[in-house]
């Protein structure tokens, strides 16, 4: 059962910038590391890449592809997990979810959230 929301997508101009929010449990935000993934395009859709991983005890990673862009944080308190990403491309258009980790490249199958549409614009 989903118990993750995201939000917070849109439509920007290449170079611009969106914060996506990620709405979770309690239990989830204080015993897993959360991650925001992204649908891969085209054929591998059915697949889901890892853009950005926060542990629980605060450390963070990211993909290549994003790094110096984006920025994943968390405010406990309020059991949000956010994505700040800025500099964004065309290729960064995607719809975006966050989940417990899972791994780098996951199956879209299974316990996801209806997720959020970024599109960036050239």
């Amino acid at each position: 059962q989903v118990q993750l929301v995201e939000s917070g997508g849109g439509s920007v101009q290449a170079g611009g910038s969106l914060r996506l929010s990620c709405a979770a449990s309690r239990s989830i935000i204080n015993n897993s590391a959360i991650g925001w993934y992204r649908q891969l395009p085209g054929n591998e859709r059915n697949q889901l890449e890892l853009v950005a991983l926060i542990t629980t005890g605060g450390t963070s990673n990211y993909a290549d592809s994003v790094k110096g862009r984006f920025t994943i944080s968390r405010d406990i308190a309020d059991n949000m997990v956010y994505l700040q990403m800025d500099r964004l491309k065309p290729e960064d258009t995607s719809v975006y979810y966050c989940n417990i980790y899972r791994g780098w490249v996951v199956s879209a199958s299974g316990s996801w959230g209806q997720g959020t549409q970024v599109t960036v614009s050239s």
